[in-house]
């Protein structure tokens, strides 16, 4: 998730509001919407157009914390436009503010996996009830937490490790944010053959659209796809997905017998659900038999668990900065030292089947 400044504080005037710009091709949605934002102290509005090169010209020499845009622009279309506007600015957090872009729909599936960061859906321009600006705000807020920026990552080249595990492969865990639904394809479509292992899966993504999410899932690979729910025996070849309102961890039966336990605290960086305690808790229970890959996304989540990880004996592989639509997490392991491999989606999976002694 991205870093941000903070957005409650008693003392307005120690506070830098969030600077927004609207992108939408109606002046009367685009004054609404200013006016509900402004009367927020938390939001500022710098600017207001109709078109995405417009908002692209102006992100080229302006700083913007939050972009509200419409899928249908005159000229090039939202969608079009928003791999644009996140290579613009890395930073920036996008929150599709559409009518035509329901919860579901392959609009919005298409969005969150271009890197958008919530989808909302927008009133016809004539009924604007008193529910929608409480719920607009609502969701905005959510969007950032209350947490420091992270320091600036070091470059750190593309690395593959020769050597073999210290151990057998018995549970991969995968955390991914920003850009990450369209990573995940590419990871999955370099799976050749069945891993033998439990997947975990935290994809940074506003609850409602989790199911969703996990029935695209299960389109790009062979391997079962389900949501994750407390008790869930874990089983290999199934990937379990974070849902959007809990962190997934684990604990073992009496049996001995790994299961799923939801926890749905935010972690202390404002995540949820969170890489780090999904990570941390595979480190606990598989020791050096855990291994993580961590995808594109904004923001530090997966760090604190990868240490935890490595610390137990396990391995961790990167995306490659050339690929990830934001190099925020993936960096950040990477720039920690903790990462065995750096490498393209494509390669992951063929990696960790031969690291982890699982015939691919």
């Amino acid at each position: 998730m991205n870093a941000m400044v903070p957005i409650m504080t008693s003392h307005r005037s120690e506070v830098r509001s969030l600077r927004t710009m609207i992108v939408d091709d109606s002046v009367v949605v685009r004054t609404v919407i200013e006016r509900i934002l402004n009367a927020d102290p938390a939001f500022t509005v710098v600017h207001k157009t109709n078109s995405a090169e417009h908002a692209l010209s102006y992100l080229a020499d302006h700083a913007v914390d939050l972009v509200l845009l419409d899928i249908e622009l005159p000229g090039q279309s939202g969608l079009a436009a928003l791999p644009q506007i996140l290579r613009a600015n890395p930073l920036v957090k996008v929150a599709i503010l559409s009518g035509k872009c329901e919860e579901g729909s392959a609009a919005a599936v298409e969005a969150l996996a271009l890197g958008a960061s919530d989808i909302l859906s927008k009133p016809g321009s004539g009924s604007f009830g008193e529910q929608f600006p409480q719920a607009l705000i609502g969701r905005l807020h959510r969007l950032f937490g209350d947490r420091p920026a992270a320091p600036a990552l070091p470059h750190v080249p593309v690395q593959v490790a020769a050597e073999p595990a210290a151990v057998p492969l018995a549970c991969l865990g995968i955390g991914a944010s920003t850009g990450g639904i369209h990573a995940l394809g590419q990871l999955f479509q370099g799976l050749s053959a069945p891993l033998g292992v439990p997947v975990l899966l935290t994809q940074h993504l506003p609850a409602s659209f989790t199911v969703y999410f996990a029935q695209q899932l299960a389109r790009m690979t062979s391997l079962k796809v389900q949501v994750a729910e407390t008790g869930d025996l874990l089983v290999p070849d199934t990937v379990y997905v974070a849902p959007g309102n809990a962190n997934l961890q684990l604990r073992r039966g009496l049996q001995g017998r790994v299961m799923i336990m939801l926890n749905p605290e935010r972690t202390p960086a404002g995540n949820l659900p969170g890489v780090d305690p999904m990570f941390a808790s595979m480190a606990d229970i598989y020791g050096a038999g855990a291994a993580g890959v961590v995808l594109t996304g904004m923001g530090r989540d997966g760090t604190i668990g990868a240490r935890d990880i490595v610390a137990a004996g396990g391995w961790i592989v990167a995306q490659d900065e050339a690929s990830s639509v934001v190099w925020g997490m993936p960096g950040s392991v990477a720039g920690a030292g903790l990462t065995c491999a750096i490498m393209e989606p494509l390669g992951i999976m063929p990696f960790v089947a031969r690291r982890g002694r699982v015939a691919a």
